[in-house]
């Protein structure tokens, strides 16, 4: 078991990206991933797996070796038995399973926590008209034509980490010391506050707009569900709500300055700082923990 006193990273992020997390197709439309809610509104979202991804390929740190285990139709792509979290932040944030005939495998569970990002403006069916047609004129020939859905909204996730699971695996007698530990959690903190997506020749900005959360003592996705957006104004009452007794004390706030119609009273009401100083911030609070253990 990890020595360390609990403590967990908790951070709710408002971006804004457009057509940014496609699923199957429906004939010749690209359809984008949707949920329904109330009456049968529909949200499009891009999912945790895709912003694991994009966060593990921007990390700037080798991306953990896979392997086939198994074969024909029963093959499965995994993590390579020398993919461990000393060589390997990608498994220490995320986990791994790994299977083996007649074990009961290894496997070790996420550590750095993703919600999907879920769009806060619903869909409203728009489509895109597409050809080839530059491409087809060159040989004087006919266009394909296809469509693809898009929509441009603000999204909302919520990433929680166990800062003192970080940097220990039980599975491989593994413990790394406190200064490569913050190194790592910082390291993220850097690859999310500039994050970005690339996606069908178009690169999506998904760096925070507004951002909420800090370091406590407790590994709830505290702000995960009260952080919404009403009239381009960020909903003050929902977020309020839930600060609870030590939670006031351990929370910061960044603002894009401008982008919402209440950043004055984003300001005044949360204490809300610029973006990069929130991240500053968390990353003292970050060494602070590390540093106290």
């Amino acid at each position: 078991m990890s020595q360390l006193k609990t403590k967990g990273l908790s951070m709710t992020i408002i971006f804004q990206a457009e057509s940014a997390n496609y699923g199957e197709s429906v004939g010749n439309v690209a359809s984008l991933k949707k949920i329904s809610r109330n009456k049968g509104e529909q949200y499009t979202y891009i999912s945790r797996q895709a912003i694991r991804y994009n966060i593990a390929e921007q990390l700037g740190e080798a991306l953990a070796p896979v392997a086939g285990e198994g074969s024909g139709d029963k093959l499965v792509i995994q993590f390579s038995e020398d993919a461990t979290i000393d060589k390997y932040p990608e498994v220490d944030f995320f986990g791994y399973l790994k299977t083996a005939k007649g074990t009961g495998g290894k496997k070790r569970s996420a550590k750095v926590r993703l919600s999907n990002a879920i769009s806060l403006e619903t869909f409203k069916g728009d489509l895109d008209f597409l050809t080839n047609k530059g491409q087809a004129d060159k040989i004087k020939t006919n266009m394909n034509i296809a469509q693809a859905e898009i929509h441009k909204s603000y999204y909302r996730y919520t990433i929680v980490a166990d800062l003192d699971q970080i940097g220990f695996d039980e599975e491989y007698g593994i413990e790394l010391d406190n200064q490569e530990r913050a190194r790592r959690i910082k390291k993220l903190l850097d690859t999310v506050a500039l994050l970005y997506r690339d996606i069908r020749g178009r690169r999506e900005d998904l760096k925070p707009l507004f951002i909420i959360g800090g370091v406590y003592d407790i590994k709830n996705p505290v702000f995960q569900n009260v952080v919404s957006i009403k009239n381009n104004s960020i909903v003050l009452n929902e977020i309020t709500g839930v600060m609870y007794e030590g939670v006031r004390e351990q929370t910061h706030t960044g603002v894009v300055d401008g982008r919402f119609d209440n950043t004055n009273e984003i300001k005044e009401v949360l204490k809300a700082t610029t973006v990069p100083e929130f991240f500053t911030t968390l990353k003292k609070e970050v060494d602070a923990y590390y540093e106290g253990n």
